[in-house]
């Protein structure tokens, strides 16, 4: 089965077969489990480390899109606007359209 080969190569240092320590810390990503619901009472070891691969995949994939637009603008800096142009341009994303539009008008109204 592929899907079991791909989670071992994650849980033995990643898919690219780099080993040590995780680009993402483990102990806020099972932190993070953690606060997300009264019910969660215990993670396995792994579980934080498939998240970890997942977090990591998900940041390069809104990226690359943010550095197309980048290009685009003919700019060589993302800015958060190339990330939101990317998020909301994106089907994948759309759970994240909220988040970026929040984040965009809290930015533009002055504060107290």
């Amino acid at each position: 089965m592929k899907r079991a080969g791909t989670y071992s190569g994650i849980l033995s240092g990643g898919i690219s077969g780099r080993t040590g320590p995780h680009l993402l810390p483990l102990a806020r990503i099972k932190k993070i489990m953690k606060k997300s619901s009264d019910d969660v009472k215990m993670i396995s070891g792994e579980a934080p480390i498939v998240f970890s691969k997942a977090c990591e995949l998900l940041i390069e994939e809104i990226t690359k899109r943010a550095w197309n637009i980048t290009v685009q603008g003919k700019r060589r800096t993302i800015c958060k606007e190339d990330v939101a142009s990317a998020v909301i341009t994106t089907d994948t994303f759309d759970f994240l359209v909220n988040l970026v539009l929040d984040s965009a008008n809290s930015q533009d109204s002055p504060r107290p």
